[in-house]
């Protein structure tokens, strides 16, 4: 294979360089706005790389033949506000990227970003970026991949979109190399018995509480929606109409949060007393939010006198967001520490062990091992991201799981790359 030289663009830990340096080939040029990554990779791989990429001259950066681009997801995710190109910020960092190759014209390009960019605007923003490609003499593809699929536990879809100044008709995706056997997070788990960071002693007592719930269901109840525990007992209008445009007197008939009655207070403090989701300025509500809040009434009204004595247990855990509970494991015994946790702003999300979810840039969303009530270690989200061979990492917690939850999986990225350089 010939030896080529890449530049690493919104280089992060440095996903892109492990996968080529694997291959044989070398990096010429990093740009890193955060200064405690720039540190990292510096430690790492011996090039400092240089800070924010709109205020590089495209001259200034050396040739190459490869330029790799994790760039950044937010305006595109699903978990921020979606404004894409509009997003003053970092939507339009796609177009520095646009800029450097047009100057230099390097012989292939690897750009990687969250599932939601295949699908973003009706698909307008992926047709943007290949018009744009295209334009400036590249033939172009675009797929999407997730870990799990390729033997490592960790649920991740990303798009990955890649180009040539010459034909691809040569190049293959990966899917050859995808795996048939599922995968389980045990694989990745290091065998010590301590040293790992526990969850907390409220933390266990949200799971028990969880626990004392599905205890008094039965078996063959079916929970495929969301526990919003704060719709038990309540009765304010959502099907044909909102909160919002109920008059007071409908209001004052009602009940709110766990069956608070309504009755005799001023219109601000009854809608106080509503679930959050539930004081929005709507006219009506979408019909998924229907849904969910017609599930659970429907379901404490059939087991009312088994989830009475549960209730004050769940309206007292400390942290409003634990009131909700996603049981995603309906095949499985009803034993919440025997799966993957998850403390989330739509509540405790209880799921399989067959893959990790995707790691995410906010601590709070750390991966916990139920069986061991631990959080994921740092070794073994590593693992998860292909990324063992890392010497140097964030010394700060935080930080390190920002890190990873923006970093791209060095084994999609490796086989991609083989594929397309040949």
């Amino acid at each position: 294979m010939r030896k080529y030289k890449f530049i690493d663009l919104f280089a992060g830990l440095g996903g892109f360089h492990l996968a080529l340096k694997e291959l044989g080939h070398k990096c010429v040029f990093a740009s890193e706005i955060n200064p405690v990554l720039r540190d990292v990779y510096h430690k790492n791989f011996s090039i400092f790389p240089k800070g924010d990429i709109t205020k590089i001259n495209s001259g200034d950066i050396p040739k190459h033949d490869i330029l790799c681009a994790g760039f950044p997801c937010t305006p595109f995710s699903k978990a921020g506000k979606r404004m894409g190109r509009k997003d003053k910020k970092q939507g339009k960092l796609f177009d520095e990227i646009l800029r450097i190759l047009d100057h230099h014209k390097p012989k292939f390009f690897i750009l990687e970003n969250v599932s939601n960019l295949h699908y973003h605007n009706e698909r307008k923003t992926l047709a943007y970026i290949k018009r744009k490609l295209s334009k400036i003499g590249y033939e172009i593809a675009s797929n999407i991949y997730s870990p799990h699929e390729f033997g490592i536990p960790q649920y991740r879809r990303r798009v990955f979109i890649v180009g040539s100044l010459s034909s691809l008709k040569e190049f293959a995706w990966i899917d050859k190399y995808k795996v048939k056997s599922e995968t389980n997070i045990e694989s990745i788990l290091e065998k010590r018995k301590n040293g790992f960071i526990s969850i907390s002693k409220e933390q266990k007592h949200c799971v028990s509480v969880w626990q004392k719930f599905l205890d008094v269901l039965p078996a063959t109840e079916s929970l495929e929606y969301p526990i919003w525990a704060m719709e038990f007992g309540a009765n304010y209008p959502f099907e044909t109409k909102t909160p919002f445009t109920a008059s007071n007197q409908e209001l004052g008939k009602s009940k709110g949060v766990f069956g608070i009655s309504l009755g005799k207070l001023s219109r601000e403090d009854m809608i106080k007393l509503l679930p959050t989701y539930a004081q929005v300025e709507q006219n009506e509500f979408p019909d998924w939010k229907k849904r969910f809040i017609r599930s659970n009434r429907e379901l404490y009204n059939k087991y009312m006198l088994e989830l009475k004595p549960i209730l004050p247990l769940i309206k007292n855990l400390p942290v409003p967001s634990w009131r909700k509970f996603e049981w995603n494991c309906n095949s499985g015994p009803r034993i919440v520490k025997n799966y993957i946790l998850q403390f989330r702003a739509s509540g405790l999300r209880v799921k399989k062990n067959n893959f990790a979810p995707s790691l995410v840039s906010p601590k709070t969303q750390i991966p916990i091992i139920g069986w061991e009530d631990r959080y994921i270690s740092r070794k073994e989200t590593l693992r998860l991201q292909s990324m063992e061979k890392l010497k140097y990492l964030p010394k700060n917690d935080t930080a390190f799981f920002r890190a990873l939850g923006n970093a791209v999986n060095v084994t999609i990225v490796k086989l991609i790359l083989k594929e397309l350089l040949g």
